[in-house]
């Protein structure tokens, strides 16, 4: 972004209250003054700094410029905004007439992404859509038929906060995803009992390419407009003929985020400092020569130096590969094999080449596979970075045939639990020297598993585990390969198996592991001998029909026989309610009602029941909800551990769709859940909704805390009263050194939201309002920094973990 017109306009809309009032909201160079004309003739425009702070991106301060128009506009003239600060007067922004007539619609719409892909054979519509009442969004294909189970709604706070003079749904971004590319246009309906909004978009390829270049061309105006020659150059020129940029799939994402010549030409002429030697370790066996020498050639393009490669042949002595071990070794004398009389199995042949490397730090590898050239520098700069570092692990995708590049595997920073699932961490994987020789070597016990194994025991001995979110090693993907066919290696998923309950043991923690629904995918049972209190808290006003559906489900789903249930009474108004709380307390004297007296506020009514909750854990449950599984034990187990401060639950919609799969920071602009909508028994990206994990938080329709982690935390924050009271919490609860942890195996159906109704009203509205901004104010650095449980390569606009669009 070139930005020197001094005020950048980021988007702009009429507000949903007033028709006369207009909005332009961007970032405004301070000293900066702003004029505004309307077919020639002046208009006032009102400037409201929103911040103090500068933007570096932009060199300005987030600003609102409000304009006051007639009911009528002239027809045929422009709306056009001058800046005049340092850099002399500039033209800003400028719109025709006609188009502020159409954002006076009802509807108020933005399309992020539209994008017809038949290479990898999908269409799809990105975008929000608001107005004074929920918006439909509804899908047509060519033969006028209907597609709308291919809507996925998701909140977007960052449009909650863009009309913040009025209350509009937060679930007001859609997604439309068709597979394969449909033949014929298709129409997208926004609408609502007062507008309805339809959007065509041609699939034909020779429409596309027309609607894509005029859209880019009206782009390039504006950056000549505003910015000059430079900014039509990169804005336009690389967007029309850059093949690259014309779709989104991982050929072009990988093709762009991996090392330029000249990036690692740079590297070349300045490595790390310090520079240490890494020794990649290699067990070879019959390796097939094209890999092994593709293997090797990648190591000696490395843009770091300071490397030796050894390669442990357990071949066995009738070796098919010693002439071609003979020849890589003459080649470069940092290549160093080793040759053994016998056969050797993997743990073994990683073993000899790890006691034959000098390196002070070991990376392992696999003999068919390769390395991204950057991939040693990464590691050594990372290294440097973070002194403290004993472990290194990046990203990985896999090669196929063809040499194409599929299947990224964008993982998150260290989680402990996630890794007791599935051995996520994989490759690359670097380790000190002083940390191998603490954990000792790879244990032939666990062939098959070794690796994972190695890993569970490195983590046991060291805190300082980085994560490089890079993609620098490609795993060979081919038939007969164990990432084609994890069937045929049974043996090392059992294996797997072992490797964490022998982790476990080591954590005197008593467990068993069982596989999971996938080879490979692992579920962790606790077997606790204590069975402390649990004291169920769920607040409610009236709808007592949802509140006995819910105990009923408790009693019909859970056998844990030591719970206590706390009805917290908020200002119920129908008599029905006040009979069926005597009915229950009748039934079963584990049921108490305490009333709450004062106005609805989430944190400071579940504060309050805290205060009279006996036991030892607490179940803060939604009285929407319905168990489906056993969830207070499958909770309890996570939560009794000494590391573990709060436990989440999968939650579905009605429709048996992802209502929750644990929460990421920073989606929508604050936080959002992880595969909103998706299908129940879908397994989602990396198998993470079947997957026990940690994340940052957790929703509490569905949250077991520890009782004294939960006091140690300070409790919920009565400030925040509807809004992200439970993602705060669970973030003082991560500060003083807890996990949150999600467990897919507890699960319920959450209705959602029944008993608060929506938020309707302008005194609602500017509450969200203040809340949003406590929680911006209070955590600005994760929200700066990113989620450690979540890549920063995948995109912070859905919520189903796909690829960012850049």
């Amino acid at each position: 972004m070139v930005f020197n017109q001094g005020f950048l306009v980021k988007n702009d809309r009429f507000s949903l209250t007033d028709e006369k009032i207009y909005y332009l909201f961007g970032w405004l160079v301070p000293g900066t003054d702003l004029t505004a004309e309307l077919g020639g003739k002046p208009v006032p425009a009102e400037v409201i700094q929103l911040t103090d702070n500068v933007d570096e991106r932009y060199g300005g301060c987030e600003t609102k410029v409000i304009f006051r128009f007639e009911e009528t506009l002239p027809p045929g003239k422009r709306l056009k905004v001058w800046s005049d600060g340092e850099t002399g007067k500039k033209l800003c922004f400028t719109i025709r007439t006609a188009g502020l007539e159409e954002k006076r619609r009802g509807v108020r719409y933005y399309i992020d992404e539209y994008t017809v892909n038949r290479k990898d054979g999908f269409f799809r519509v990105q975008g929000w859509a608001a107005a004074r009442e929920p918006v439909c969004v509804e899908v047509f294909g060519k033969d006028g038929k209907k597609l709308t189970d291919r809507v996925e709604r998701y909140k977007r706070y960052d449009t909650v906060e863009l009309f913040d003079e009025y209350p509009v749904d937060p679930d007001n971004g859609f997604n439309i995803e068709l597979r394969p590319v449909p033949e014929g246009p298709v129409r997208v309906r926004l609408r609502t009992s007062e507008d309805t909004v339809v959007l065509t978009y041609p699939t034909d390829e020779a429409h596309v390419q027309v609607r894509k270049a005029g859209h880019l061309l009206g782009k390039a105006r504006d950056a000549f407009l505003y910015n000059g020659m430079s900014a039509l150059a990169a804005k336009t020129w690389n967007k029309l003929f850059n093949p690259a940029m014309r779709t989104v799939n991982y050929a072009d994402w990988i093709g762009k985020h991996l090392p330029s010549e000249r990036m690692l030409q740079a590297q070349r002429r300045e490595p790390p400092v310090p520079a240490p030697l890494i020794s990649i370790v290699v067990p070879c066996y019959r390796t097939p020569d094209k890999y092994l020498r593709e293997l090797a050639d990648s190591v000696k393009k490395q843009s770091y130096a300071n490397w030796e490669l050894i390669l442990s042949d357990g071949s066995g002595p009738d070796s098919p590969i010693s002439g071609l071990l003979d020849e890589l070794e003459a080649s470069d004398a940092r290549i160093r094999t080793v040759r053994h009389g016998e056969r050797l199995r993997i743990a073994e042949n990683t073993n000899a080449a790890i006691r034959e490397a000098k390196g002070e730090w070991i990376m392992f590898c696999d003999h068919d596979d390769l390395l991204v050239p950057s991939a040693l520098y990464e590691t050594a700069k990372a290294a440097a970075v973070h002194p403290e570092a004993e472990l290194i692990y990046t990203d990985e995708d896999k090669i196929g045939t063809g040499d194409k590049l599929m299947q990224p595997n964008l993982k998150p920073d260290y989680d402990p639990d996630f890794l007791c699932s599935v051995n996520y961490i994989c490759h690359l994987t670097s380790v000190r020297r002083e940390l191998l020789e603490r954990t000792g070597l790879l244990d032939p016990a666990f062939d098959g598993a070794q690796d994972y194994d190695f890993i569970l025991r490195c983590t046991e001995q060291t805190d300082g585990i980085v994560h490089i979110p890079k993609i620098l090693y490609h795993w060979r993907f081919f038939e007969g390969s164990t990432a084609a066919n994890p069937e045929s290696k049974l043996y090392a998923f059992e294996a797997g198996k072992r490797a964490i309950e022998a982790h476990y043991r080591r954590k005197n923690w008593p467990a068993t592991v069982e596989n999971g629904e996938f080879p490979g995918i692992y579920r962790t049972i606790w077997h606790w001998e204590e069975e402390p209190l649990v004291s169920v808290l769920i607040p409610n006003k009236d709808h007592i029909a949802d509140l006995r559906k819910c105990l009923d489900s408790l009693d019909r789903c859970s056998d844990y026989p030591n719970i206590e249930i706390i009805i917290i009474e908020n200002n119920s108004t129908e008599e029905e309610t006040f009979a069926g709380y005597r009915e229950l307390t009748d039934r079963d004297p584990r049921i108490r009602v305490i009333t709450y007296e004062g106005g609805f506020n989430y944190s400071a009514i579940n504060n309050f029941g805290v205060r009279e909750a006996k036991g030892d854990y607490l179940l803060l449950l939604n009285n929407d909800t319905e168990f489906i599984s056993d969830a207070v034990r499958e909770m309890l187990g996570f939560c009794m551990r000494p590391d573990v401060g709060a436990v989440g639950a999968r939650l579905y919609y009605g429709d048996d769709t992802i209502q929750h799969a644990g929460a990421i920071i920073g989606w929508g602009g604050v936080a959002g859940h992880a595969f909103v909508n998706q299908k129940r028994g879908v397994s989602g990206y990396q198998h993470r909704i079947i997957c026990q994990q940690d994340y940052s938080a957790v929703t509490a329709a569905c949250m077991m805390v520890r009782a004294s982690v939960f006091r140690e935390a300070g409790g919920f924050t009565e400030e925040l009263a509807v809004a992200f009271n439970d993602i705060d919490l669970c973030m003082k609860i991560r500060e003083k050194g807890y996990l949150i942890v999600y467990n897919p195996y507890a699960e319920l159906y959450h209705y959602e939201s029944k008993s608060r109704g929506l938020e309707n009203t302008p005194e609602k509205k500017s509450r969200f309002g203040k809340e949003l901004k406590y929680f911006e104010k209070k955590w600005p650095d994760i929200l700066r920094d990113g989620d450690p449980y979540y890549n920063p390569n995948l995109s912070m606009i859905t919520q189903d973990f796909s690829l960012k669009r850049s």
